[in-house]
């Protein structure tokens, strides 16, 4: 459950995204908001990959969601990476890849716990 809700939040965090860079470019004070936005996916995709090892390792899960996190988490640091050089003409679409991805995982999210036998 607790994998499920990372994957929302990082949903959200990643559709936010675009909003705060919106006021980047209209506001003064919106290079906060994008840096502030920046900060909440890293975090979010850091208790993603953690929800997933914590499913995987001591809930006796499967290890595949570590994989996708990880995926996610190197992406996100390249975005960031992307973001702080000022390649916007890649950071941009990294981006909505992102988004896309996260939508598509959070459709395709299956509970990891389901299937296992009660002890």
């Amino acid at each position: 459950m607790f994998l499920r809700v990372a994957i929302i939040l990082q949903t959200l965090a990643l559709f936010a995204a675009p909003i705060t860079a919106g006021l980047l470019l209209s506001v003064p004070g919106g290079q906060a908001w994008h840096s502030a936005s920046a900060y909440g996916v890293f975090a979010i995709g850091l208790v993603h990959l953690a929800a997933a090892i914590l499913v995987w390792r001591p809930g006796g899960g499967s290890p595949r969601p570590i994989l996708y996190a990880a995926g996610f988490f190197a992406l996100t640091l390249a975005q960031i990476a992307l973001g702080i050089a000022g390649a916007k003409t890649l950071h941009v679409p990294l981006g909505v890849l992102m988004f896309g991805l996260s939508v598509f995982q959070l459709s395709r999210y299956e509970d990891v716990t389901r299937g296992r036998r009660a002890t």
